[in-house]
């Protein structure tokens, strides 16, 4: 198997965790174990909580999305079997999305995008050269950097905006839908968001931000071969 396929593997592992394996065991706690909507929808959360948490102690690092994504996976759990309410277990998912969403609309205000970080490592792609046309296209030091920049804003406001309309149809859904309903519906809904983050957001984004990386790359390529010569002539 090669690497790239490795890699394609590792991008929708947390998609797996996340919602097939929830779904699959809500029905499993509920149906061969009898227990009740609450309980069953409780303990199917705890694997996507324990992962997020596993990751930040892994990492010793926790970035503002997986810190956000954390805490409100943390409060809305307790809140849920301090309530007893299946209904309110659901809508906690729509708070995870509200907050992630609200966080990252308020980065970019801050002129921090926080998708940034997400998106570089798929644009640069462990390139050296194109990681210095990032460089230079977020430093201001090319001739596209300004719209470089507006690009970057654009990718994360679509996100925030996504997530966030995801959080009203998410919370409408979990007091209007019946509960058996809505545990497999959220999931649908939560994917749409996520395919119409990626084409909106790569329409807008991400993709006039990969060529301009990497139309600045090649404009980079003729400096820095020079560069390799004059450092091996002065190394004679």
């Amino acid at each position: 198997m090669t690497t790239n396929q490795h890699k394609k593997q590792n991008a929708f592992a947390p998609l797996i965790v996340d919602v097939a394996v929830p779904l699959g065991s809500y029905y499993l706690f509920r149906d061969a174990f009898g227990m009740s909507t609450f309980a069953a929808l409780a303990w199917s959360s705890v694997v996507p909580a324990g992962r997020t948490l596993w990751s930040a102690l892994r990492e010793r690092a926790v970035n503002g999305l997986a810190g956000l994504i954390l805490v409100v996976n943390v409060v809305g759990l307790v809140l849920s079997f301090v309530s007893g309410d299946p209904r309110l277990m659901l809508a906690k998912d729509s708070g995870v999305s509200s907050t992630v969403g609200i966080g990252i609309l308020a980065s970019v205000m801050l002129g921090r995008p926080m998708m940034t970080a997400g998106l570089k490592p798929f644009l640069v792609k462990s390139d050296a050269v194109r990681e210095a046309a990032w460089a230079r296209l977020e430093s201001g030091a090319a001739a596209a950097s300004a719209d470089f920049r507006r690009r970057e804003r654009a990718f994360s406001l679509v996100w925030g905006a996504v997530l966030l309309a995801e959080c009203v149809v998410r919370i409408v859904g979990a007091y209007t839908v019946p509960v058996d309903t809505m545990v497999w519906l959220g999931s649908v809904v939560m994917v749409t968001a996520i395919g119409l983050g990626i084409v909106v957001g790569g329409a807008l984004g991400a993709g006039p931000m990969e060529a301009m990386v990497s139309a600045e790359a090649k404009a980079g390529e003729p400096v820095e071969a020079e560069s390799e010569v004059l450092e091996v002539a002065l190394a004679r």
